[in-house]
């Protein structure tokens, strides 16, 4: 979060290649054992996954996610947006893995606003996001004790919606209206693929 311009060793915008990409590969490569385990056990809870967001999925760029501008240092855009398209990738990509396996249960959750180290860095955050960081989130912020109670809920429940995107603790429709494209999930599901497909020939 707040990263200054730059990339991945794979050449992807950090913050996309950090909260997305990665995340997109350790569940490729999940996927036979999640398969696997479904098949052994058919309940919707034998397999399931949560996608930690953040509710800066509501600030990317124009359009949700600058398909353009996720191989490259992402420079043209504000750390804020950089930040928000990767965090949007992850309730998308939650939202269309629950289309495409209904037989586990895929969410993503949004921790809150958590006094963590996440926050210390502001090298490329705007004059509004480093005033926020070092006046309002010591305010308002939670401690880590009460940042883990969504993912723990998303995890544990079992009154969990397949495909659904939760606020602390358990609280649906607050996810941002971009999250909600089911045709930008698909079309970033199939940009991974491919981006996937390539690294691995």
């Amino acid at each position: 979060m707040n990263m200054p311009p730059g990339t991945t060793k794979d050449g992807y915008e950090t913050h996309f290649g950090t909260n997305h990409m990665g995340h997109a590969l350790l569940l490729k490569l999940l996927t036979p054992l999640l398969l696997k385990t479904s098949e052994l056990d058919s309940s919707i809870d034998s397999v399931r996954i949560v996608f930690v967001s953040s509710d800066g999925h509501k600030f990317p760029p124009k359009g949700g996610i600058q398909f353009d501008s996720l191989k490259g240092d992402g420079s043209e855009l504000l750390s804020i947006a950089r930040y928000g398209q990767s965090k949007l990738a992850n309730v998308l990509y939650a939202r269309e893995m629950a289309r495409r396996f209904p037989q586990w249960t895929t969410v993503s959750v949004h921790p809150g606003t958590v006094k963590t180290e996440l926050h210390k860095s502001t090298a490329g955050a705007s004059l509004i996001v480093r005033i926020f960081q070092k006046t309002v989130l010591p305010l308002i912020g939670v401690d880590v004790e009460q940042g883990v109670k969504n993912q723990l809920w998303a995890a544990t429940a079992s009154d969990v919606l397949n495909g659904e995107s939760y606020e602390p603790v358990g609280v649906t429709g607050k996810a941002g209206k971009l999250s909600m494209d089911l045709s930008l999930a698909k079309k970033l599901w199939e940009w991974t693929e491919k981006e996937m497909a390539v690294a691995g020939s």
